[in-house]
């Protein structure tokens, strides 16, 4: 993010964001038929040419590979046929979902008869930074063309090929029905400095989305002179409570923890209540070793895990900077706490705020966690895998929110409008 940034690079930048802006004017004025022939007529030519896509990214996985990549991230990289058909799927839902582009929010008359409208409209050109997710370059590009939004895109080194075999599939269906290309374009071709330059491109870009790890987050968010909404990095957390049903709570923190572990839902720290802990940390590191998931332990957690005596377990202990990170690998902290309050308190000053979640079964002990925990999602007895727009039925996401002005949690079509009020009048003035 710190490459130095010439003025021929930015103002192409500016230039591309200019286009886009005028482009997006057009779009705008598009009614939903038309927006939603163009996704399903985007989403048919994915599918037709998923195997180009395919071969652009097996190059791309092969050099990540060579460069040394983590397991994570390279699955994040992955867009084989499967994914680009699943990626499909999701645009064909992302047409079936309601337009919010004209919703009226709230309107009222005032008691001289001016009538006033709230209504939705689009946020005009959006910039996404991101990093090793090609799926992302179709879920911004079907959010964005569906909610009347301009898409500029930095998709980063690593999925570059990916991406421009994506984007080259995308471009000739815009403009067969009428729209223009630069509704959704990449600035990759300038490397970092692409980033850069749209980090300084206020008045030409309307607001910046990063999504990646935390690292490219905060730096977006320091460095940015476009307003931001910052996507969150998933430091998350799993709950014991000493009322939770132990055998619910096995199954739940697997598949937080290793369905996927390179994405921001994954379960990255486990805390357990200590009138339970004896029982269920041999079990759960149990599990979690079967799984060749690495448990930094905290000292009461190293000791009970220790004397249980598990075979191929790999147990370290935890240090201070264990509690902040965020993994994004076969690794969990674990800390048993003493009480909810230790347990609410800790999730609170540790947390990157995106998701928690709480085995238990007091209803009293559930409404203290979920009212209490200030983070964007709260799940009860269930995996935080489900935090995703996807799941949540928007049919894609831009990201999960970890911030509270505009949006917090996924963010789907909704989320990528602001409102507008007009005011309809008959001759009044203000006295």
């Amino acid at each position: 993010m710190s490459e130095a940034l010439s003025p021929e690079v930015f103002r192409a930048v500016c230039d591309q964001a200019d286009q886009a802006a005028r482009a997006q004017e057009s779009l705008a004025r598009a009614n939903t038929e038309s927006k939603n022939d163009l996704l399903l007529a985007i989403a048919d030519a994915l599918d037709e040419h998923a195997g180009d896509i395919e071969a652009a990214n097996a190059l791309d996985m092969l050099e990540a590979k060579e460069s040394g990549m983590d397991a994570g991230k390279l699955d994040r990289l992955l867009f084989d046929v499967p994914r680009v058909a699943a990626a499909a799927q999701g645009v064909r839902h992302v047409a079936t979902l309601p337009d919010p582009v004209g919703e009226i929010v709230r309107g009222y008359n005032l008691p001289n008869g001016l009538r006033l409208t709230q209504s939705r409209v689009p946020l005009g050109v959006i910039g996404m930074i991101y990093e090793a997710r090609p799926n992302v370059t179709v879920d911004v590009a079907s959010l964005c063309l569906k909610s009347g939004n301009a898409a500029m895109l930095r998709g980063g080194h690593a999925a570059e090929r990916t991406n421009a075999a994506t984007l080259g599939v995308i471009a000739p269906v815009l403009e067969s029905h009428g729209f223009e290309a630069s509704l959704v374009q990449s600035v990759d071709q300038y490397g970092r400095a692409g980033a850069t330059a749209m980090m300084e491109a206020r008045g030409h870009i309307d607001v910046l989305v990063p999504r990646g790890g935390a690292g490219l987050i905060q730096a977006v968010v320091r460095n940015s002179k476009v307003p931001v909404i910052e996507t969150g990095a998933g430091n998350v957390h799993i709950y014991i409570d000493r009322s939770g049903d132990l055998a619910k709570a096995i199954p739940i923190i697997l598949n937080a923890k290793t369905q996927r572990v390179g994405v921001c839902n994954a379960a990255e720290k486990l805390l357990i209540h200590k009138d339970v802990a004896e029982d269920f940390l041999p079990a759960i590191a149990q599990a979690l070793a079967q799984a060749n998931v690495v448990l930094q332990a905290d000292a009461i957690s190293y000791d009970i895990i220790q004397g249980a005596a598990i075979e191929s377990i790999e147990l370290n202990h935890a240090t201070e900077e264990d509690w902040d990170t965020e993994y994004l690998a076969l690794k969990m902290g674990v800390k048993v706490v003493d009480s909810l309050d230790e347990a609410i308190a800790h999730i609170n000053q540790h947390s990157t705020g995106h998701t928690e979640s709480i085995i238990a079964e007091d209803y009293s002990v559930i409404e203290q966690f979920t009212n209490r925990i200030d983070s964007a999602v709260v799940m009860v007895n269930a995996s935080t895998r489900f935090t995703d727009g996807g799941v949540f039925g928007f049919g894609a996401e831009l990201g999960i929110s970890t911030q509270k002005m505009h949006a917090r949690g996924p963010m789907g079509l909704r989320e990528m409008t602001t409102t507008k009020w007009i005011g309809y009048g008959t001759g009044q003035v203000r006295a």
